[in-house]
């Protein structure tokens, strides 16, 4: 018997068709409204997130806890701290914010190694090939149960997947 009502550990993404999350050190694309149910998931949680990526997006992000897992760096702000390593951000959340869901947001070594620790994986699948240099691993699909949540057409359609690991 699982407790249902735990915080989940959750991998939140959005890739391409051949898999790309970044380009020089950017989301390479940008398509009005994609974000929403990043936005959505993780309010009012934790994310937890690389130094690059965190650089990125350059401050904490609004009305979510931010741990940045850095070996180099060091930022401090207002709902947000660092730590050395993605274990240690995953403990430190359970500890001190339970209740809270956790997402682990990116960058590609924070997804390879999280892949195996994440319950559930909220992943934007982008319907085009897009250049880039930053991939998402390949992973197992058959250790999942895939739903398909919203399918959005437009310019670029995309659609919000859901992959729940078996089990849990």
């Amino acid at each position: 018997m699982g407790d249902t009502n735990r915080p989940i550990i959750g991998l939140i993404v959005a890739y391409t068709n051949n898999r790309v999350i970044g380009n020089k050190g950017q989301i390479p694309w940008r398509i009005k409204g994609e974000q929403r149910r990043f936005k959505e998931l993780t309010t009012g949680n934790v994310v937890i997130m690389g130094r690059r990526s965190y650089d990125e997006i350059g401050r904490p992000l609004p009305n979510r806890f931010t741990i940045v897992v850095s070996k180099t760096a060091n930022y401090e702000a207002e709902n947000c701290i660092t730590v050395g390593s993605l274990t240690e951000a995953i403990e430190y959340a359970k500890e001190n914010r339970p209740g809270e869901n956790i997402y682990l947001s990116g960058g590609a070594g924070i997804y390879a190694e999280g892949l195996s620790l994440a319950d559930k994986l909220f992943i934007t699948e982008v319907d085009a090939v897009i250049e880039g240099d930053t991939f998402f691993p390949e992973f197992d699909e058959s250790l999942y149960t895939k739903t398909v949540d919203e399918q959005v057409d437009g310019e670029i359609p995309y659609s919000y997947v859901t992959y729940t690991k078996i089990g849990k």
